[in-house]
C-alpha cells in the first residue's frame, strides 16, 4: 500500500489530506492517531473538527500542561491538576507594547493556567516560569524556518 494511502505515518511524520467531503474537511494522520480539521460553518466549513488554530492553541496547551506534569511530579510539588485554557487574534502592533513589531497586525495568544493543589506561592511562581520553557512555546517564540517543496 502506497504510504499516502496506509492508515499510519513514520514516527515524526503528518499527513494531511482532503476528505473532499466539504471544502475544507481535512483528515490528519499523526503516527497511528486519525483527527479531522475544518473551518466553522460561518467561515464556509461544515464544522466537523477544530480549525486551523484550535489545533495550534491544543498543541501549545497540551505541551504546557505535559511539561508541568513533568516539572511537578520530577520536583514532587503537590500539583493535582493542571487546565489551560487558550485564545488566540490578532491585534494592532501599536496595541502591544512588549511587541517588536510596531506596524500592521500581530498574532496574540491568551494562555491561562490554573493549577490545582496544595502548591506554595513559590511553587506556583515556579510552575509559571517552567510553562514557557515547553518545547511548543519556544518553537512559537523562536524563529521559525518552513521549507516547502513540490512533491511529484
Amino acid at each position: 500500500m502506497p504510504e499516502e494511502q496506509s492508515s499510519a505515518a513514520a514516527p515524526g511524520l503528518v499527513i494531511v489530506r482532503e476528505t473532499r467531503h466539504g471544502t475544507f474537511d481535512q483528515e490528519i494522520i499523526a503516527g497511528k492517531h486519525h483527527l479531522v480539521a475544518d473551518e466553522p460553518v460561518d467561515a464556509g466549513g461544515q464544522d466537523s473538527g477544530p480549525g486551523p488554530y484550535d489545533l495550534l492553541l491544543a498543541s501549545l496547551g497540551a505541551c504546557t500542561s505535559m511539561t508541568l506534569r513533568l516539572y511537578a511530579d520530577r520536583k514532587q510539588m503537590p500539583l493535582q491538576r493542571v487546565e489551560v485554557r487558550l485564545r488566540h487574534f490578532r491585534v494592532y502592533a501599536t496595541d502591544c507594547a512588549e511587541c517588536e513589531t510596531k506596524e500592521g497586525m500581530v498574532d496574540h495568544i491568551d494562555r491561562e493556567i490554573r493549577l490545582d493543589g496544595d502548591l506554595s506561592a513559590d511553587q506556583r511562581a515556579k510552575l509559571m516560569e517552567i510553562a514557557d520553557k515547553c518545547p511548543v512555546h519556544r518553537t512559537l517564540t523562536s524563529e521559525i524556518n518552513i521549507r516547502t517543496v513540490q512533491q511529484s
